[in-house]
């Protein structure tokens, strides 16, 4: 019978990663008290790293790439409509 994998939460790696980082116990003792592989928290530790400079992006950055998205989808949206629009005015002629 195979072992099942655990599934850790992000809040749960989170606390492992921000012990590790602490350095409060070894690696030995971190990896024994929550059972994970040492190899594990080095990955979930370069991830912080690589990730941590997305916390202070500026907000006003996302909300501009928000807007360009949001304004794309309504130019599509609007396209549709003006498609179906004019099938139903060309089919509506065949009825008068």
């Amino acid at each position: 019978m195979s072992k099942r994998r655990k599934n850790y939460t992000s809040e749960e790696k989170a606390k492992i990663v921000l012990e590790s980082i602490r350095a409060d116990l070894t690696q030995a003792q971190i990896t024994s008290k929550y059972g994970v592989h040492a190899t594990q928290i080095s990955a979930w530790r370069r991830q912080l790293k690589e990730g941590i400079a997305d916390i202070f992006r500026d907000k006003r950055r996302k909300n501009e790439v928000d807007k360009d998205q949001l304004i794309e989808e309504l130019y599509k949206q609007i396209g549709q409509q003006k498609v179906e629009l004019d099938w139903l005015k060309k089919k509506s002629e065949l009825f008068d």
